[in-house]
């Protein structure tokens, strides 16, 4: 047995460390999100939203972004018609906590390993609020192809983003790099 845990040490580290991270950063997530009264926004989306309204201003589009009702979430009126809400989901926090806790699992120097998670961080939150800058003119104009676009290729656009930050990290500073 001990040689079985000696041959898959460097596996069962990451494995535990991937698995700590994410739980833990999960945790300290829910938590932060028990702190709001139910059908009241979370911080994060809530500054995402203004950040798509504000992005979506550069271009000079005719946007309204409101804090619903009727729901915990913000509707997008886009050319004076509901286009798309911005729900929880939609800020990338879940997507980040999958990120780090990556980066985290396969670590290099501390400097290294903190400087490219917050960069990974930055990176990501800009492109969420660019993809659902993009999703909302898109289904604006395609409402027909909501299926394709928020469940395929919007969600495609992002993984795939954090994938290459990944493989990026592996092959250039993780401590398995070499």
């Amino acid at each position: 047995m001990k040689k079985y845990l000696l041959q898959f040490k460097p596996f069962l580290i990451f494995m535990g460390t991937f698995f700590a991270a994410y739980i833990g950063l999960t945790v300290i997530y829910k938590l932060y999100l028990n702190s709001f009264v139910a059908n009241d926004i979370d911080g994060i989306t809530t500054i995402i939203s203004r950040n798509v309204e504000q992005l979506m201003h550069l271009f000079t589009a005719d946007i309204k972004v409101i804090k619903s009702v009727s729901g915990p979430y913000t509707e997008v009126w886009y050319n004076n018609r509901f286009t798309i809400r911005i729900v929880e989901g939609c800020n990338a926090v879940s997507v980040i906590i999958l990120f780090v806790s990556f980066v985290l699992a396969f670590s290099g120097k501390f400097k290294t390993t903190l400087l490219f998670i917050l960069f990974g961080i930055a990176l990501i939150y800009v492109m969420n609020v660019i993809r659902i800058g993009l999703l909302t003119v898109l289904l604006y104009h395609f409402h027909q192809q909501e299926h394709l676009l928020h469940g395929v290729l919007f969600p495609l656009i992002i993984y795939g983003l954090v994938f290459s930050l990944w493989v990026f990290w592996v092959n250039k500073f993780s401590k398995y790099a070499k």
